[in-house]
């Protein structure tokens, strides 16, 4: 059990490196994408009402119609990384399931499901409070049916670098007396949207019933390619005496603008005295003011 937390533990600080290894510019490029499918990054250096003159680097000037263009887009410099466009994290405020101290922005909302039976939907408010909503619709199989609600205050410390939140998941099961349950929880998180560990604590809670100790959280994402993340999830849980380790290790590709979310689950602890692995499938997909 010690050497499973200390090797959560140094995979964190791995991955916290990896964050402040980053380097930031404030220039700016344009990326087009066009109806034939193909992507250009570069500089406008002269444009008229029927088209642009973009500098790239690898094949110098080009002109691109207007009329060809699908998307246009400008891009932060520290997004080009060896003439790729590296995509915005389209679920940069959580890992798999648990959520970092990066909270949405105004008017930005995602929709997440996972294992088709978790639906959940976030929005921001403000860009430090989003708020949300889900069902596990298992009325579907004439089953009770649980739905919840979500509400996140996050706030930057130290922009891009760290952010801390606190937030609350409360719920109960549709048409059956006396089931509320939840959690409330703080985290910390340090890094970039792009690379980033977060240390979490939170007590849950069903009915009138409080968790004698706090569920621990250690996570960290770290990205890999211009559409790739490196993802881990992991939980500390207590209860009668026991301790239970929930290791979720796994990425994350961009398909367009969605998030493709994949790993394995592995528990250990307690009377779990075998090897077990349960896979782990989501995606997510923004909607609102994204990037």
């Amino acid at each position: 059990m010690n050497i499973k937390i200390v090797f959560l533990f140094l995979f964190a600080f791995i991955l916290t490196f990896s964050a402040f290894s980053q380097t930031t510019s404030d220039s700016t490029l344009v990326n087009i994408e066009t109806l034939d499918g193909n992507e250009f990054i570069g500089q406008i250096v002269q444009e008229d009402s029927l088209k642009y003159i973009l500098k790239t680097e690898k094949l110098g000037e080009i002109s691109i119609s207007k009329a060809d263009i699908k998307k246009f887009n400008i891009v932060e410099v520290q997004q080009i990384k060896d003439g790729k466009y590296w995509f915005p994290n389209p679920q940069s405020t959580r890992y798999f399931w648990s959520p970092n101290g990066y909270g949405l922005k105004k008017s930005e909302g995602y929709y997440q499901n996972i294992w088709v039976l978790w639906n959940q939907f976030a929005y921001g408010l403000t860009d430090n409070f989003s708020i949300g909503a889900g069902v596990i619709p298992l009325f579907l199989f004439s089953v009770p049916t649980p739905v919840f609600a979500t509400a996140k205050f996050s706030v930057p410390i130290v922009e891009e670098k760290f952010n801390i939140a606190a937030g609350a998941i409360v719920g109960t099961v549709a048409g059956e007396a006396e089931t509320g349950f939840g959690i409330l929880y703080g985290l910390a998180t340090l890094g970039s949207p792009d690379a980033n560990v977060t240390f979490g604590m939170g007590y849950g809670f069903a009915g009138d019933d409080w968790a004698q100790s706090p569920a621990i959280n250690i996570n960290g994402m770290f990205r890999v390619s211009n559409r790739g993340y490196l993802i881990t999830e992991n939980y500390i849980l207590s209860g009668g005496g026991e301790t239970f380790v929930l290791i979720t290790v796994g990425g994350r590709s961009i398909i367009k603008k969605a998030a493709l979310d994949y790993g394995l689950v592995i528990p250990s602890g307690g009377d779990i005295g075998v090897f077990i692995a349960i896979p782990w499938l989501g995606f997510t997909i923004p909607f609102g003011k994204t990037n």
